[in-house]
């Protein structure tokens, strides 16, 4: 009898100690998650949310550098539609997307595709393919510009071959293809590290199926890889665009501050840093260019999911 009161009043003492503690949990719980969130929302508030408003509300004034400015409306985008160097800006960004993306939704594929084999010696050319992503753009740019530079490399060689010096950097459009061509180069590694993951998960008696049926390398390629792997083109697609159309490192290095012969090359991003940059930068006119290229980045995104859901129904 003793033991068994002693044994129900043990347990009326910790189902008190439990229903303290969840009582105290309880109270606790609205308040502790944001606690541990606090700081990850102050970093996103202080170097996102804040740039983006402040970006959205000087875009509709005509602040420089060192003066608040007045609110002016729509008068930024008024002066845009009319502004030669924002039209130069915008054909090259988007010439950059069309040029680039293409090039880094099916290479890096490919790429891995040719990797993905466990064979001897395999590692090494991985981890030679993601070189250039880890490199500094500034570094790989100025190898690209000793390369391609009149006197460089490149030139040199075909000066042996008979072929003559190019002017990789002093033709407008060969400047910007040189441009693209840097930026497939560098991003070829990241986005194969990508496909290569969404490869892993790929039936292998998909293909071995596809190979009974007298399927060859080509054909297995298209009927069972590429609807594999759709959404991750679909996802390096939307990544590329995006990347492509801010381009400004690989066009800057090569090019200039100026944007290459006339400001011919000149991105919209290159516009932004020109004109909203200086004792004198009109920060509101560039606020409004970054406007339009937030809105441009966003209709392209929604573009490429928009045909990807049409392709799934």
């Amino acid at each position: 009898m003793a033991s068994s009161s002693s044994t129900a009043t043990s347990k009326s003492a910790s189902s008190g100690i439990t229903s303290a503690g969840t009582a105290r949990v309880r109270r606790q719980l609205p308040t502790s998650p944001w606690l541990f969130a606090a700081p990850g929302l102050l970093v996103v508030g202080i170097f996102i949310l804040y740039p983006f408003v402040s970006t959205l509300v000087n875009a509709f004034t005509d602040r420089r550098t060192l003066i608040p400015g007045e609110f002016v409306g729509l008068a930024n985008f008024r002066e845009l539609l009319h502004d030669e160097m924002f039209w130069i800006g915008l054909r090259n960004s988007t010439l950059y997307v069309l040029g680039v993306v293409p090039a880094l939704v099916l290479l890096p594929l490919l790429l891995a595709l040719l990797v993905q084999k466990n064979i001897p010696g395999i590692a090494f050319f991985r981890s030679a393919f993601y070189t250039p992503v880890v490199a500094s753009i500034v570094v790989v740019g100025l190898i690209w510009v000793w390369l391609l530079d009149e006197r460089g490399l490149v030139n040199s060689l075909l000066e042996t071959i008979g072929v003559g010096r190019v002017g990789f950097l002093s033709d407008q459009w060969l400047l910007l293809l040189s441009a693209m061509a840097v930026t497939v180069w560098k991003g070829l590694g990241y986005y194969m590290i990508i496909y290569l993951a969404a490869l892993a998960n790929v039936p292998r008696e998909l293909h071995e199926a596809a190979s009974v049926d007298g399927a060859g390398a080509i054909r297995r390629f298209l009927t069972v890889t590429v609807p594999a792997v759709r959404s991750t083109m679909v996802l390096v697609g939307a990544l590329s665009s995006v990347a492509a159309f801010k381009v400004f490192s690989e066009v800057y290095l090569m090019a200039g501050p100026d944007g290459g012969p006339a400001g011919e090359d000149t991105t919209l991003v290159m516009l932004v840093q020109r004109t909203g940059t200086g004792l004198t930068g009109r920060v509101g006119y560039a606020s409004a260019i970054s406007v339009v290229v937030f809105v441009v980045t966003v209709a392209l995104m929604l573009l490429v999911l928009r045909a990807d859901r049409k392709e799934d129904a």
